[in-house]
């Protein structure tokens, strides 16, 4: 083999080489990508369909109200008319959404819930409790309310009808969801960022 062809050969095999190394690297970033983006949907929340949905990137400019419920908590059930009946008194400035954390409430569980007390709230399942950890929400019912800049501003009790589980007051005295909703709405803070619910403990909380 002649000088010149040898510098050819060498020249090519080591452009072949670099190509080569850069086309598995590329690869790998790819292959990498997907699987963040595959783990990052499979830790989202999910509508009933089955499909991944963040209700913070929803309704943009509105105030966002989570409301974590169970299908057997009977405090949450107590919750239902009242729930209903702020979602259409605040439904110009807030979107509410009906959260479901139990692992364990099938879609099919949900819509019967849903049916039974008359609920016309778009509903998710929070499985991986991406939604609960960025509401810092333990029972239910707890209520979370994020400013059209999506701030968590409240999170806690609805109002303070029930002291302690089984115990209720005649009538609430304070409705800390409705002073943040109300609140948020306007652009200022509300009266309290946070209040300890009392109903059904959260299972499966890190």
């Amino acid at each position: 083999m002649s000088r010149r062809a040898r510098i050819f050969f060498y020249t090519d095999s080591y452009v072949f080489r670099r190509s080569f190394r850069l086309l598995v690297a590329i690869g790998a970033a790819v292959f990498f990508l997907s699987f963040i983006l595959s783990m990052a949907a499979g830790q989202q929340a999910r509508d009933l369909g089955g499909s991944p949905k963040d209700p913070l990137k929803e309704t943009p400019g509105k105030v966002v109200v989570l409301l974590f419920v169970r299908t057997d908590c009977p405090i949450s059930n107590r919750y239902a008319p009242l729930l209903q009946e702020m979602s259409v008194k605040y439904g110009s400035e807030a979107a509410f959404w009906l959260v479901f954390p139990d692992k364990n409430e099938s879609p099919g569980s949900i819509r019967s819930y849903l049916q039974e007390f008359n609920y016309k709230l778009p509903a998710l399942r929070d499985m991986e409790h991406s939604l609960v950890k960025k509401s810092g929400a333990k029972v239910t019912p707890e209520a979370a309310v994020f400013n059209s800049k999506r701030d968590l501003v409240y999170h806690g009790r609805i109002d303070d009808a029930y002291r302690e589980f089984g115990k209720a007051r005649r009538a609430a005295t304070t409705h800390e969801l409705a002073d943040a909703i109300e609140a948020a709405s306007k652009g200022v803070a509300p009266p309290s960022a946070a209040a300890e619910g009392v109903g059904c403990f959260i299972s499966d909380l890190k």
